[in-house]
Formats: structure tokens, sequence, C-alpha cells
């Protein structure tokens, strides 16, 4: 399996994501630069944490502009398993691929440490090695995670159980406490209606060897190298035409 690994100016976490698809699960793993016009054959696309363009107006704004973004969004639309990891998701957000929007986070502080995270869904390719109500231990570290959708489109995504990732405590609780953001209904994580786009604002990346503090990312690279869904997937990149990536 291939992973493209999409890089903008200011990424700072794409070496973290090739790491671990390539030095951790032995796959092949190259970057994409944001100027690039096609996806290399890529199977599965990360787009990893930072800070894309310096995160001027909003975070993502600029980001999805950038030429890459049309043979992703052409990507996704064919059902190719996207992931968006913090500013990632962000840029997924901007790029109107997921619903809703980040704003600062609650106390308007930075946020840097381990959060606690209940699996809701484990039909999306990112999920499916999980088990629903499983609880994850993985770091966040982010400024504007505080995820937020207006009332109906909350209950839209809901009623779909488009909602990947809760914040919880230990035990799994829902608990305004726990959330380290203030998002709304403690989503921490997000995919789309057709589930194969999921961004997610912990990083499981920075979670897959015990030396980091910690394996419980590996569920998330364990889900689409190794299920039978990730297994279905491969070759999805390669079939797209040039014409169908620009």
């Amino acid at each position: 399996m291939r992973f493209g690994i999409v890089v903008f100016p200011g990424s700072n976490c794409d070496e973290d994501a090739l790491y671990a698809a390539r030095d951790v699960f032995g796959q092949d793993a190259e970057y994409l630069w944001h100027k690039d016009a096609d996806l290399k054959g890529a199977d599965v696309l990360i787009l990893p944490g930072g800070f894309a363009h310096g995160d001027y107006l909003r975070t993502g704004a600029m980001a999805r502009f950038s030429p890459i973004m049309a043979p992703v969004r052409a990507f996704a639309e064919r059902g190719g398993p996207v992931l968006g990891i913090c500013n990632g998701f962000q840029i997924l957000l901007e790029a109107g691929l997921l619903p809703g929007a980040m704003l600062r986070n609650r106390g308007l502080k930075y946020r840097c440490e381990h959060v606690y995270l209940r699996v809701e869904q484990t039909d999306t390719p990112f999920t499916s090695a999980a088990t629903a109500g499983q609880v994850l231990k993985m770091p966040i570290g982010h400024g504007e995670g505080n995820y937020f959708a207006p009332p109906e489109m909350l209950k839209t995504i809901e009623a779909n159980h488009q909602v990947v990732l809760r914040y919880t405590d230990p035990q799994g609780r829902v608990d305004e406490a726990w959330s380290p953001n203030g998002s709304v209904n403690a989503i921490a994580a997000l995919c789309n209606d057709a589930r194969n786009v999921v961004g997610m604002m912990p990083h499981p990346e920075r979670a897959c060897e015990a030396l980091l503090g910690g394996v419980d990312g590996r569920v998330i690279f364990d889900s689409i190298v190794r299920s039978p869904k990730g297994f279905a997937l491969q070759g999805i990149g390669r079939r797209l035409q040039p014409s169908q990536t620009a």
C-alpha cells in the first residue's frame, strides 16, 4: 500500500506521518508537495499536522486553495481514504470535505498533552481495527481544536453517526472537565457521509511506539493497512487517471 503525505509550507508532522507509515508499518510512502498536480499513485492520503501557511487568516484557510487539493478532492470523491490529522483536519473542514469548523480552544490556550478518546464508529477505513467503546490514549498539540457545528448540522452529524472519536475520561465517560478544547459534543474526530474521509485532532502517528509513551495510535494505521477493508482499498490511487486528478 502506498501512502501519500501531503506537505504544505508550515507542515511539521509530515516526517512523523511518513515514519509511521514507512518505518513502523513497512508501507511505501512519499511526500506530496502542495503544488503537485497529481497524487503519484497513492492509495491513502494523509494531511498531517502543523501550521500550513503559518495559519494566517484561519487555520487551513489558505491551504484549501493549494493545487494539490483538487486531486485530493477527486480522490475522496472516488472513495479513496483520506486522513486529516490536527492541521490536516482543519484543512479538510475549510475545504468542505468535512462539515463544521474549528474555533480557538476554550480558555484560548495551546494544549499539548495526552487525552482519552472513545471510539464511536468502526465503519471507517481508519477505525475498522478498533472496537466500539474502546478507550484510546493519544497526544494532542493545538490551539484551535474546538470543533463547532451549528445545531441543525450537529443534529445531522449525530444522526448519521459521523462522530468517530470523542474526548472522555479514562473510563470512557464524556465529561466536560476532560475535554481539552471545549469541542461541541466532545467531538475529537469526524468522518464524511461516505465515511472514507476522517479528520481527527489527536496525533496517532505520535503514538505508534512504546518509546514515545504509547501505542494506541497504531489502531488507526492497523485499520487501513491490515484489515480486509484496508486491503480492498489498495490500488485506488493507481486506478485514477491523470485527467481524473487534475
